[in-house]
Order: C-alpha cells, then structure tokens, then sequence
C-alpha cells in the first residue's frame, strides 16, 4: 500500500531541510574568500523567507486542516490517524518560529562577521533547529513530537560550543547536553507508559482512551472502557513524567537552574535562540501533549501546571533583581515570563470535552465559536476545546508572540553592546541612549514592554489577556501571585532602563560601528513590538483569541 505525501503540507521544514543541505555544499565547495560568509547567511536568509512564504499561503488558502503521513484507511479503523497536521495552531506557532529565525539569522551574520566560528556548519545547525521548531507544531504523534523536539535540541548544543578556546561556552555546552539528555530520558520514560497503557502514539487516539471513550488495550479487560477511576496509577505517573520533561525544555522550575550559564556562556544569537524559538518548541509540544492527547488526565497535569507556573514567575523574577550582567538577567526574566506563559494552561482544563470527532488531530480554536472540529472524514480522536480551554490556549499563544517580539529586541540590542563591552555587565549601557540613541531607545522601549508598562503597551495587553483568563478559570490564587511577580519585574527592568539614561561614570570605549544586519534585526523586533503595542489585536485574531469578549 502506497504512502500519499501531501508536499504542500511539509513545505516549510522540507525548504528549510533542502536549503540547509545547500549551505554544507556552498561551504564545501566555495573558496574560502571573506565574501562566502555573507553569502552562506543570505542563502540561509533566503531559505528561512522561503518557508515563511510557504506558510503564509498555506494560511491564506483557508479551508479545513490539511495533513499527511496519515496510516491508512484499511489500517486505521473507522477513523484517520495522520502525523503531521496543518491547521491554525501549527500556521501560528510556524509563522512566529519562521519570523523570529529572520531575526536570529541576521544576528548570526553579526557574530560570524567577527570571525573565529565555522560559517557554513554554524548555519547548517540553525537550520537544522528550525527544521525541528516547525515540524513540532504540527507532529500529532508522540514518535513525531519526541524528534522533532530533538532536532531542536540537538543542534543547539554544538551552537553554543562553536566559540573555540572559549571556557564558558564549553560548559554552557556540557550543561545544556546534560541537562537536556536527562528531559529526554524523563519524557520518555513518560511516552513509555502512556503508550504500554493505550497502545496508540496518536494523539487523538490517547485522548478517546484516556477520556474513557475508547477501550484500553493495556489494561487487563480489553474490552471495557476505562475512566479517571480505573485507569492504573502508572498512567498518573506517565503523566507527570512528560510534563517534567517538557519542564525540562521551558527552563521552568524546579528544572530552571541551567538557564542563566547556559545564556551567558553561549554567543548572544544562541541565547535569543533559546528564549524564543527552543522555548516556543517546547510550550507547542507542551499544549499538543496536554490538550490534544491528556485531556482526559487533565485532573493529574492541572493542580501540576498551576504549581510549576507560580514557582516558576517567583524564582525566575526573584533572580533577575540579583544579576548584573544583562545576558544573565533576560535569562532569569526568560524563566519568569515561561510562569506567565504556562497560568492559562492550569486553567484550561475547565473547557476541555474530549470527545471522538471528525478530525485528524487538528487543535481548534476559540474563533469558531464552541472549539468545533473539521466534519467527518477527515479522521477522528481529535480533542474538542471549548469555551475556557480554547481561551487559555489561545491566551498563551498571544502571549508568547508578544514576548518573542520583544525579548528578540532586547538581544539584538544586547548583541550591538557586546561588540564594544566584553562583560556586557548592565553598567556597560549606562547613557547608551546618549552614545547611540537608536539602540538605547530600541532597547528602554523593549524592557518597558517586558515590563508591562506604558508606552510598551504590548506587554501591558498580554499580561492583562493572562490575567482575565485565569481569574475566569477561577484560580484566584494564581492571578495574586502573577500580580505580585508583575509588580517584582517592574524593579529590574525599571533599574536596566535608568541606566540608559545615566551619564557613564568611566571613560567610554572608542565607538564599534556596527553591521546593516544589526540594525535590521534591532529595526524588525521593534517594529513588531510597536505594531503589537498599537494593535493587540492582530496578536488575538492570529491566536483565534477575543479577549475581549
């Protein structure tokens, strides 16, 4: 029986695939002139708008959810099970992986530009990583989403070790390999027992044995449908187990603690790549997981994930008011902002009704209406969301877009200041506002957003749209925390920004003139911060979210 591949479908990690095999060529066989550099990163460039187009049509083609690698139909029982689904979720999550890789790749030919790291295997891993990022989106069986998110983390260790001779950034390396063989070790331990229980990697198929809709073929009476009741302890316990290994993943606590060397020790795009593009893979593995595939567990993962985000807002803000260097700081804010990004979750188990539906595992949306699948047909096992669940994943959606848009800012401001300050201590951008206006004003504009204050208003939206959402869901308890944390993040980001208007006390070094990239990838994530800022609604409409009402 021969597998039908839907190539329009994979378009975006295919382009990217191909073009990173074309950057290892290039490398292999272009001289070694100072001009193949910046050739190899426009190729590289070129590769990443390629698959944003893609994805663009994709999106402007509409229609019911498009999949492929589906098993088939005289293998799959009376409904379609398929492992790479295109729907709103995975165009969302691709699209801001795909912008975001712009703004990492013209960071990038800023760090090459000063030599001392292979040119072609550096862009050969990124694209590698990206490949991983948007596949992960859209992998609706847990083999698909385990690799992919490998492919996200794999990569990444030899990014950070690419700087030779470099102390820091050999055992940022050795911690982040550790730290993530270990989250992968755990997570799978997790898929181990989920599977021996439900016999099925497919999502959809795990929500209808968990929910009680489908028989479980790992349990003694095959032929009886199980419930929350008389599902074996195991399965509570594989439940756990993968929530800690994408915890792993997020840097959320107690699983935090690799964050601020890892940053510090890895060059300045690295560490952007970290906080936006791995951390983005991470939370869309996290939501397919619980929402598409362990509804029916959702009393286990909920009290769990409400727990997590609240340590994790404190410890991540706690230790951002402690740092002096800046890279360290937006690595501990990074932490803090994953607790925000994780509290609609905890509450979006109130909304979720597994039930078995026409669908191939599409995720639906809050824009519909009530969380309605695509009509029968095109598969089945899918999780229909609705009403609190559909808000909540569309509200961490929302608020991981914005925050892409301005801690991808606040790097490439930091990656300018690096060419001159070898600490890149926050004393080393005291009166940046009056050695480089543009800079210090690009980077004061993105630290009052993260803040959540005004003129940055995109951050003041996101956090109110979290903050609605889980006092809707009834977690009072979570909302004080959050507004506590709020009100402890406005200090150093409050600190970090009165040193860009304060005179420097010490003698300024001599001027680094820096490259075009620079100011292109400083100019986009302020452009999306601003236009975020002006129009949340964009944000609301591409995550299906109305807050609004």
């Amino acid at each position: 029986m021969t597998q039908q591949i839907d190539y329009f479908v994979i378009a975006p990690p295919l382009a990217l695939a191909l073009v990173a095999g074309l950057v290892l060529l290039l490398d292999a066989f272009l001289p070694a002139r100072p001009r193949t550099k910046p050739v190899l990163g426009l190729v590289t460039l070129a590769g990443v708008l390629i698959a944003l187009v893609f994805v663009v049509a994709q999106a402007i083609r509409g229609g019911p959810p498009r999949s492929t690698f589906c098993v088939p139909a005289g293998l799959a029982g009376p409904t379609r099970l398929c492992s790479f689904v295109a729907d709103g979720f995975t165009l969302v999550f691709a699209g801001m992986v795909l912008v975001a890789a712009v703004v990492v790749v013209l960071m990038s030919m800023t760090e090459l530009a000063a030599g001392g790291i292979p040119v072609g295997e550096w862009y050969f891993l990124l694209l590698c990583t990206f490949v991983g990022a948007v596949t992960l989106p859209a992998s609706r069986d847990l083999i698909m989403l385990v690799v992919a998110l490998e492919l996200v983390s794999l990569p990444v260790f030899a990014l950070t070790a690419m700087k030779r001779y470099d102390g820091r950034a050999s055992e940022a390396a050795v911690k982040l390999f550790v730290v993530s063989v270990v989250s992968t070790a755990v997570m799978l331990f997790g898929v181990s027992l989920l599977y021996g229980v439900a016999g099925t990697v497919y999502l959809s198929r795990l929500a209808a044995v968990f929910s009680g809709q489908a028989p479980a073929p790992g349990m003694a009476d095959t032929g009886a449908l199980a419930t929350a009741q008389s599902l074996p302890a195991v399965v509570s316990v594989g439940v756990v187990l993968v929530v800690a290994g994408f915890a792993f993943k997020i840097a959320a606590v107690p699983f935090h603690s690799w964050a601020a060397d890892v940053y510090q020790g890895a060059p300045v795009p690295v560490a952007a790549l970290l906080s936006v593009i791995s951390k983005a893979a991470g939370f869309a593995g996290l939501i397919l997981v619980l929402i598409a595939g362990l509804s029916g567990q959702a009393a286990t993962w909920a009290p769990i994930v409400g727990i997590i985000a609240a340590l994790t807002m404190t410890a991540g803000n706690l230790l951002a008011m402690r740092q002096r260097s800046a890279v360290r700081l937006l690595a501990w804010s990074s932490v803090a902002q994953s607790g925000y990004i994780l509290a609609p979750l905890a509450v979006a188990a109130q909304g979720i009704t597994p039930r078995l539906a026409g669908a191939t595992g599409a995720l639906p949306t809050a824009g519909n209406g009530a969380g309605t699948l695509p009509p029968a047909g095109n598969g089945a096992g899918a999780v229909v969301v609705g009403g609190i669940g559909a808000g909540a994943v569309g509200t961490s959606m929302a608020y991981l877009v914005i925050y892409a848009a301005m801690n991808l800012g606040a790097f490439a401001v930091v990656l300018l200041v690096s060419r001159t300050a070898t600490r890149n201590e926050l004393d080393d951008y005291r009166g940046l506002a009056f050695r480089r206006p543009a800079a210090g004003l690009a980077l004061a504009f993105c630290l009052v957003c993260l803040a959540g204050l005004p003129p940055g208003l995109a951050g003041l939206f996101a956090k109110v749209f979290v903050f609605r959402e889980i006092v809707e869901g009834g977690s009072g308890w979570l909302a004080l925390i959050m507004a506590v944390n709020t009100v402890i993040g406005l200090y150093y980001y409050a600190v970090w920004t009165a040193r860009l208007f304060t005179p420097p006390t010490a003698p300024v070094l001599a001027r680094h003139r820096p490259t075009p990239t620079t100011w292109l990838a400083i100019g986009l994530a302020l452009a999306a911060a601003v236009l975020f800022s002006i129009a949340p609604q964009l944000v609301l409409d591409m995550t299906s979210l109305s807050a609004f009402g």
